[in-house]
């Protein structure tokens, strides 16, 4: 992070000086009172389990500078202290006023599926001509965000930046602190549609990441979407198109071939030319996420030959889509989220495995509402189109997907309710020479699924 000081925050939040300097110097910002930040700032977040104020005597112990506090407290003596109305909104304002200060070119991501690794290649493609500086691991939300943006050095001349949301408002809020020049949406699934209510509702938030745009702006998009393929001449910005369905899409990709486990190759047509294309993590979807780093790097001028290095050098960000041989078990672990799209790309991965046995073991996908019974249903079809031997499910709703696969002839099926349960069943059963596919929404916790594989 590059300095800023008291002064300064006290311009970006609004905020009262209780006690300290305005010349005081801040050299990062931090959550975590459990970690050494020397000449920090700490901001205390009020969650739902926890009160950061509770722990600012802990933050000063760890060497931060100063802290925010939007409650009355008690003057540390010595300490820099400064009052704000929201330490969670003081965030946000001190991580846009930080862009505005130190800004680059910036692209931001969203969508329904697919954002993280979208995000990995498009940082991989600028990396052609640009220090280029990412969103870590789904750092996407309205803490991550900031976070990511205090990470800028002088040495970084780009930024992508993943935004994601749960509710309205949010994707606005996370744009107006990022200021993106550039913009991906990947898709329009069912992600949260419990909150936002339909495809529709959807749409309309994630639409939010263009909030700020003006005839200046690039907004680029998924061709194929049937909501994303409707933008172009609504709007006052520039816009994209990409595909693999429709050769009048901007970019677009043909002669897609599989390789199982070691990726995917296909011919880009970009501008009438073409182009051999090679990502080295499977599936189908990782095609869409190629083209659309594909049209980042020509928004940022990035020479075609480095984009297509850099998306062939990319590194998946961990647990997603991560492949491994362990004791002759090949283990694709993409166990971070789930949706009933990525399911769906995942079991298609899995069947175009050769092993013994393809073993599916799903959790539960979150946040689905009134639509969970029969989207978990209906992907019971898709586990045995995909060739899925056995197939293992924890939670409530996967039972559905259990029966729904059951109601489409398979077999060998096995639930639990919980997952912990799960565990110690492929802990036992999973031999040498099985291809197993871990997949289920981060609050189903299945990285235990990965470690009781691996014995851990």
């Amino acid at each position: 992070m590059q300095v800023l000081t008291i002064g300064d925050i006290l311009n970006a939040t609004g905020g009262k000086l209780l006690s300290g300097e305005k010349d005081t110097v801040i050299r990062d910002i931090t959550t975590d009172s459990r970690k050494p930040a020397p000449g920090a700032l700490f901001v205390p977040i009020i969650g739902e389990k926890f009160d950061g104020h509770e722990f600012i005597q802990a933050a000063f112990d760890q060497g931060v500078e100063a802290s925010l506090t939007q409650k009355d407290t008690d003057l540390l003596v010595g300490k820099t202290i400064i009052k704000v109305d929201d330490t969670f909104k003081a965030l946000g304002d001190i991580a846009r006023y930080y862009k505005q200060k130190y800004n680059v070119p910036t692209v931001a991501v969203t969508g329904s599926v697919g954002k993280t690794t979208t995000k990995d290649m498009l940082a991989a493609a600028l990396s052609g001509k640009y220090k280029t500086l990412k969103t870590e691991h789904s750092f996407n939300n309205e803490i991550g965000l900031p976070l990511t943006v205090f990470r800028l050095e002088k040495e970084h001349e780009a930024i992508v930046l993943e935004m994601g949301m749960n509710h309205f408002g949010e994707i606005e809020r996370l744009a107006s602190i990022g200021r993106p020049d550039v913009a991906v949406i990947t898709n329009i699934g069912q992600s949260h549609i419990e909150h936002l209510g339909s495809r529709e509702g959807i749409f309309k938030a994630k639409m939010e990441i263009t909030k700020l745009f003006t005839e200046k702006n690039t907004l680029i998009v998924n061709g194929d979407d049937d909501f994303l393929s409707k933008i172009k001449g609504t709007v006052p910005f520039k816009v994209v198109y990409y595909g693999i369905k429709n050769p009048e899409n901007d970019v677009y990709a043909k002669d897609i071939r599989a390789m199982g486990l070691q990726g995917i190759e296909f011919t880009a047509v970009i501008g009438g030319e073409e182009y051999s294309v090679r990502v080295n993590v499977p599936g189908e979807h990782n095609v869409y996420n190629a083209l659309a780093a594909i049209c980042v790097g020509r928004a940022f001028d990035v020479p075609t030959d480095k984009i297509i290095e850099g998306i062939r050098s990319f590194e998946l960000t961990e647990m997603r889509m991560a492949v491994e041989e362990y004791e002759g078990i090949t283990i694709i672990n993409d166990c971070f989220n789930a949706s009933p799209d990525s399911i769906k790309a995942a079991l298609r991965v899995l069947g175009s495995v050769q092993g013994k046995r393809r073993v599916a073991v799903l959790g539960d996908i979150l946040e689905m509402g009134e639509y969970a019974e029969k989207a978990h249903y209906d992907l019971g079809k898709a586990v045995c189109e995909n060739g899925v031997d056995m197939l293992i499910t924890a939670g409530e709703n996967m039972k559905l997907l259990a029966k729904g696969a059951a109601d489409s002839g398979m077999k060998n099926i096995v639930s639990f309710d919980k997952t912990l349960e799960a565990c110690a069943f492929v802990k036992e059963e999973i031999k040498s020479g099985d291809a197993v596919l871990i997949k289920a929404s981060h609050g189903m916790r299945f990285e235990q699924i990965y470690d009781a594989i691996k014995g851990n």
